[in-house]
């Protein structure tokens, strides 16, 4: 199916994902950006802090288990509605933070919608991808990651010109629920389509639910497979920059360009994937993006320059890139009527590896070395590697 050929309803719904992606990172940078300010603020220091965003993470844990059969209720269209502007509404919360206790419920809010709109929305961008009929999940990722760098340089440059935090919050916080409330129209209500890859049609009320128990087995493989890709990911955002400084000795801005080789292939990397994706499928995307980002943490390990360890993080970024996109179009098209649930609990153990995979690394540190702690990561990624076969076309 060509895109040339689509009907306008399923363009405009592409569209509205988009913006619904975009939104989402801008929501979550706004936050990030203005945490020195915030936290100077309300007095936490950063022992509380690191507890507060495990308080966060909890929460969106929470959101994302919540959304899921409210999702297969009442549909993922009615669902990224609700938890966008919920979304939106909280990120305002920290900015009107006056302590510790004020900062931690608000955090708790903005994660918990933020959770529920990461379940709700990936759901839609499911229907949305059948209806196309070939891959473009990855495009919504990389959507993401351009709203947070939106996000990062809007939220720079209000700090830069002096405003109060509390008034570019609320300005994010407006917009996010005017832009949530024009999007929503244009999505499209849930219906079982084509499996964009194993080109199969049928309505959802035909689609044969399966096996309970076979679902919930691949659900769990699903899962895992997530939890390595997002602990492997989690390390290279937490530790890239720290490993660089110690490992090699570089100066601080020079240790900053590790994260920023790894977040710039990460983006382009999910820019690229749709295609390859389209013209080799699933499971090839999963076990070579995994082998490349297994690759690259080893050229980290054992590189002794910068640039070399920058191209390790370069290979990481890009192998990782495509692979979180492809469990969730597998996790979303297992064929039951839970589509929305089945995804939550993909959702939920790999964000738990995002969050993991740091701490991990942290206590690791402890008994050996941050370069031989690295191990871990390479190792999760060649296990994803190894059990790609579990993103297949149902």
């Amino acid at each position: 199916m060509s895109a040339v050929t689509l009907d306008r309803p399923t363009r405009i719904a592409r569209v509205a994902v988009f913006t619904v992606f975009t939104l989402n990172g801008f929501l979550l940078s706004m936050w990030v950006v203005h945490i020195p300010v915030i936290t100077d603020r309300t007095g936490v220091d950063p022992a509380a802090l690191g507890m507060f965003i495990l308080l966060m993470a909890g929460a969106g844990i929470v959101g994302m288990r919540a959304a899921g059969p409210l999702a297969d209720r009442f549909g993922s269209r009615a669902m990224v509605g609700v938890a966008a502007a919920v979304a939106s509404l909280a990120v305002l919360g920290p900015g009107l933070a006056v302590g510790p206790l004020t900062l931690a419920i608000a955090l708790a809010c903005f994660g918990f919608g933020n959770g529920a709109l990461d379940v709700s929305m990936n759901t839609q961008a499911v229907h949305v991808e059948r209806a196309y009929g070939r891959p473009i999940m990855a495009a919504f990722h990389a959507l993401f990651s351009g709203g947070g760098l939106l996000g990062s340089l809007i939220g720079a440059a209000t700090l830069r010109a002096g405003w109060d935090a509390r008034l570019t919050l609320s300005i994010a916080a407006v917009l996010g629920v005017l832009i949530t409330a024009s999007l929503v129209p244009g999505l499209l209500r849930d219906r079982g389509t084509a499996d964009p890859e194993s080109g199969s049609a049928a309505a959802r009320s035909e689609q044969p639910t399966g096996d309970k128990r076979t679902t919930a087995r691949k659900v769990l493989a699903l899962a895992a497979i997530a939890f390595g890709v997002l602990l492997a990911e989690g390390v290279a955002n937490d530790w890239s920059t720290l490993h660089m400084r110690d490992h090699l000795n570089a100066d601080a801005s020079t240790a900053a360009l590790a994260f920023g080789a790894f977040s710039f292939t990460m983006t382009a990397g999910r820019l690229a994937t749709d295609r390859i994706s389209g013209r080799f499928g699933r499971v090839a995307v999963v076990r070579y993006g995994s082998a490349l980002a297994a690759l690259g943490f080893a050229v980290v390990i054992a590189s002794p320059v910068v640039a070399l360890t920058l191209l390790g993080w370069a290979m990481a970024g890009f192998g990782l890139s495509g692979v979180v996109p492809q469990i969730f179009t597998a996790a979303g098209n297992l064929g039951s009527a839970t589509a929305a649930t089945d995804m939550s609990r993909v959702f939920g153990l790999g964000y738990f590896g995002l969050l993991a995979g740091p701490a991990v690394i942290g206590w690791l540190t402890i008994l050996i070395p941050l370069n031989a702690a690295l191990v871990v990561p390479l190792l999760a990624v060649l296990l994803c590697c190894r059990y790609a076969a579990v993103v297949a076309a149902r």
